[in-house]
C-alpha cells in the first residue's frame, strides 16, 4: 500500500460547544467526500483502523482509562455501518456493543440509567451503545405516553421540569464517570429526511434487506419535526467539555465514518498513554525467567 494520505478532518468542526444552542437546520447532514475515490477511501480508512487497534491496544495495557461511544440517529441513519466499519480492526476482546430496545418489564422497575449503566465498560476496554439512555429524552419526549409504563409517580410524570431532571441526570453520570477514568464521546448521525426516504425504498427494494424495514419506520417518519426539536434539546443541554456531542453529516455514509473514525483517534491520543514500564523489581524477574528459558 502507499504511503500515508495526508487528508485533515477537524473534529472541532463537528462538536457542540458547551452550552450552545443548538439548531440542526444549520448543521449539514452532507459535506463535500473527504476522499476522491473508493481506493482513497479505503486506504484511508484501513489507516484509521489500524492506528485505532494500536491505541486499543494500548488503553488494554495501561488498564487506567475505559472509552464509552454514544450513537443516536434517526432509523437508516447508519449507527450499525459506522460500528462495524470503524471498530473492525479491534480485538473483540477489549471491545463490547450493546444495542438498547424496548426495555424489559424488569428494567421498567428501575430508573431510566439502570438498565444502560449495568453495561458501562471496564477500564482498558471500548465500550459501544447503539442508542443509550438518551431515548429517554428523545423518543419519550416524542411520545410521552412512554411514561406511562416507567412507573413513574404521578407527581413526578407531570411535572414540566422532567426533562431539564433528566437531563441533569445524564449530565451528572457522565461527570461522574469522567472523573472516574471513562472518556465519553457521542455521535448524533444527522441525516436528512429524504436521504432517510432513499435508503427506506433501497430496503424495500432490496430482498436482503427487507428485514430492517417495517411500518412502523413510516409511522416515525410523521414525527419528523418533533424528533429533530427533541435532539436540539438533548444536544444542548448534554454536551459538555468532558462528554461531548458530535453531529455527523451522515448522508454520505463513507464521510460519516471517516468522520466518527478521525474523532474517537483524536479523543483516545488526547489521553497520551504509553505502554507500562518495567520497574528494577520487575526487569530483575523477567531476567530471572529469562534464564529458566535457557537459550
Amino acid at each position: 500500500m502507499a504511503g500515508k494520505m495526508h487528508i485533515n478532518i477537524d473534529s472541532d468542526d463537528f462538536r457542540v460547544a458547551p452550552g450552545a444552542e443548538v439548531d440542526l437546520g444549520k448543521w449539514p447532514t452532507l459535506v463535500p467526500p473527504i476522499c476522491r475515490s473508493d481506493k482513497q477511501y479505503e486506504q484511508l480508512l484501513h489507516e484509521h483502523v489500524q492506528a485505532l487497534s494500536a491505541q486499543q491496544e494500548l488503553l488494554y495495557a495501561v488498564d487506567r482509562h475505559a472509552i464509552l461511544l454514544i450513537f443516536q440517529a434517526m432509523d437508516a441513519a447508519g449507527k450499525d455501518g459506522a460500528i462495524e466499519h470503524v471498530m473492525s480492526g479491534v480485538n473483540p476482546q477489549g471491545c463490547q456493543v450493546f444495542s438498547f430496545k424496548h426495555p424489559s418489564a424488569t428494567e421498567l422497575k428501575h430508573d431510566f440509567l439502570w438498565r444502560t449503566t449495568r453495561d458501562l465498560p471496564e477500564r482498558g476496554r471500548i465500550g459501544i451503545f447503539n442508542r443509550s439512555y438518551y431515548e429517554e429524552v428523545l423518543i419519550v419526549r416524542v411520545h410521552p405516553e412512554i411514561l406511562r409504563s416507567e412507573g413513574l409517580p404521578n407527581h413526578l410524570r407531570n411535572r414540566k421540569a422532567l426533562w431539564h431532571e433528566r437531563y441533569r441526570s445524564i449530565v451528572d453520570l457522565e461527570r461522574h464517570l469522567s472523573v472516574n477514568g471513562t472518556r465519553i464521546i457521542k455521535f448524533f448521525l444527522h441525516l436528512s429526511k429524504d436521504e432517510q426516504r432513499k435508503r427506506f425504498i433501497a430496503r424495500i427494494d432490496d430482498a436482503d434487506k427487507n428485514w430492517k424495514f417495517s411500518a412502523a419506520d413510516i409511522e416515525e417518519r410523521k414525527f419528523w419535526h418533533q424528533y429533530m426539536r427533541a435532539y436540539e434539546k438533548c444536544l444542548s443541554a448534554t454536551s459538555t467539555r468532558d462528554a461531548p456531542w458530535y453531529v455527523v453529516p451522515a448522508d454520505d455514509k463513507r464521510n460519516a465514518r471517516l468522520i466518527v473514525s478521525r474523532i474517537l483517534l483524536d479523543t483516545v491520543k488526547a489521553l497520551h498513554l504509553s505502554y507500562p514500564k518495567a520497574g528494577p523489581e520487575r526487569r530483575r524477574e523477567l531476567r530471572a525467567l529469562r534464564k529458566r528459558l535457557g537459550r
